[in-house]
């Protein structure tokens, strides 16, 4: 009960004196005479999961490398933390929509746990010191029982919810997902949802979303904002879901109920 009121649902982004939130203001990223988005101006508290839809070419992937300083940007960012102290840096965690690597490779679980943790060579550290920090990361997302499975043996929704536990490490202030259970079937798409619906509400992180299945995003998101070369509007779902400009990207599949009952999925 004290996390809820600790969790802030602020229905304006200047709702934010004192209270912990990362705020964006005037993103733009330009290659070239290229525009790919401009003045983007987000706001996202702490407990709050923050959903970007929005067509292909939107600039929703370009505007998570630029939060993460991979993209060069003009704009700000802002943090404040629980406290109301504003550091500007915060913990950011990550999940890419897909992990490139040798499917034949020997490589296990644990093992890039350990390249990751560790600033010496895998095979210079023994495992047994991390094992079981390892196995904690893991059940935090339900995956203690993969950590000896080789990656390449792993199914889509498996992988990422080991890279879920690896962008946990350590925990975030600030989670960016880009569109993390793309190619994953129903059962694990529901579960990576739930999870992450779990860290919200227990780890009390701000998370930023990418996602193209609008029945999810209705049932999960607290705030969407429709994203096209810039921010087109944001709201609760159900503003989101039933404005005009959103009928015209989506057609009927906007028209999603904010209580998840859509039955089909926008690719």
């Amino acid at each position: 009960m004290f996390r809820n009121i600790l969790h802030h649902r602020a229905a304006s982004a200047d709702d934010c004196a004192k209270l912990c939130c990362t705020k964006l203001e005037g993103f733009t990223v330009r290659i070239g005479s290229l525009t790919i988005f401009e003045h983007v101006n987000l706001h996202v508290h702490c407990g709050q999961l923050t959903a970007l839809i929005g067509p292909n070419g939107a600039g929703k992937s370009t505007l998570l490398k630029a939060i993460l300083g991979e993209v060069r940007h003009e704009g700000n960012l802002h943090y404040v933390d629980a406290k109301g102290k504003h550091t500007g840096h915060p913990v950011i965690g990550y999940v890419p929509q897909y992990l490139r690597f040798d499917l034949s490779a020997p490589t296990t679980v644990l093992d890039i746990f350990m390249a990751c943790l560790s600033r010496r060579p895998v095979w210079l550290f023994p495992a047994k010191s991390l094992r079981p920090r390892v196995q904690r990361s893991l059940a935090r997302v339900r995956a203690d029982h993969l950590i000896d499975r080789r990656l390449g043996a792993l199914s889509g929704g498996e992988l990422q919810r080991v890279l879920l536990a690896l962008a946990l490490e350590p925990m975030p202030d600030l989670l960016l997902l880009d569109e993390p259970v793309s190619g994953v079937d129903q059962n694990g798409l529901a579960l990576f949802y739930d999870i992450v619906s779990e860290l919200r509400a227990q780890e009390d992180i701000s998370i930023i979303l990418i996602s193209h299945d609008l029945n999810m995003v209705a049932k999960h998101a607290d705030q969407v904002v429709l994203m096209n070369r810039g921010v087109v509007m944001s709201g609760t779902p159900e503003e989101v879901f039933a404005d005009a400009r959103t009928r015209r990207l989506f057609g009927m599949l906007a028209g999603a109920k904010a209580d998840g009952t859509a039955e089909e999925e926008v690719c």
